[in-house]
């Protein structure tokens, strides 16, 4: 068929066979969706209108939050913001060893496939199963979160950073190479400056959401604004509960709005 000068040409077709994959991958979506419809409750979402009245009274709680502590809510997000770098800082000085450990342009498969098992796992356990583990060990405060942001974020950032590793070009390593030199300095000249800046973004913003994460540390009494904030929830304070969700709505978005001007610097 003639396509007249300036037509849009049509879509190519593709036969039914070809289709069919695709067909497939969203028919299974969609019945895996109509499975866990029950599960999940989906049912209840007319309570959203018929229960509107107590959600009402739940909502004008909130728009009349309590101050009069800020002091001390300020204080606890602060504590909670130090908790994150720490947490942050060790995660980063545990994940560069492992990111380069599971890439596989950098170590043999067998180094690089068990890492990243170990690397998997670390990622799967929760935040807060594993402040409970150390809550054991060190006893209740900030030291216990500090080391599960660690453990669970070191896990995120060493994958990361093996992707990040294994999308470099080979041409400055096997430059480096080229010289003699032993593989050390191949990975301090020619793979760290490469990465760098991405290496940094992705710290960045795993601090922006250690900052979340370190909150949530509070309910299993890991210290933080987070205490505070499930001390109000379950004494029924909603205006104190405001108060502290403001707090951390503040400092989280003051947080991302540094992270963001770092970055642009970076790139």
């Amino acid at each position: 068929m003639s396509v007249q000068p300036g037509a849009i040409p049509p879509p190519p077709s593709r036969s039914l066979i070809q289709r069919a994959p695709d067909m497939l991958l969203w028919g299974g979506v969609i019945a895996l969706l109509l499975i866990a419809f029950g599960p999940a409750e989906i049912h209840k979402l007319p309570l959203l209108w018929s229960n509107s009245d107590n959600m009402r009274q739940f909502g004008r709680d909130f728009l009349h939050p309590d101050f009069s502590d800020w002091k001390l809510y300020v204080d606890k997000m602060w504590l909670t913001i130090e908790i994150a770098m720490w947490g942050t800082f060790l995660a980063i000085v545990l994940a560069i060893p492992l990111g380069l450990l599971a890439s596989r342009n950098m170590t043999p498969p067998w180094i690089q496939l068990p890492i990243r098992r170990v690397l998997d796992v670390v990622r799967s356990a929760p935040d807060l199963v594993i402040g409970t583990v150390f809550i054991v060990a060190v006893g209740l405060g900030p030291f216990a979160g500090v080391l599960a942001l660690a453990v669970n974020t070191s896990g995120v950032l060493a994958k990361l950073f093996s992707e990040a590793v294994e999308a470099i070009d080979r041409g400055p390593v096997e430059g480096v190479r080229a010289t003699g030199a032993a593989q050390l300095h191949e990975i301090i000249w020619g793979v760290i400056p490469q990465v760098a800046p991405l290496w940094t973004s992705y710290a960045l913003y795993r601090f922006e959401s250690n900052s979340r994460s370190a909150t949530v540390l509070g309910l299993i009494g890991a210290g933080g604004i987070g205490q505070l904030l499930f001390d109000s929830l379950n004494a029924f304070a909603y205006t104190r509960t405001s108060a502290i969700v403001v707090v951390i709505i503040v400092a989280v978005s003051l947080i991302d709005m540094l992270s963001q001007a770092i970055r642009s610097r970076l790139m």
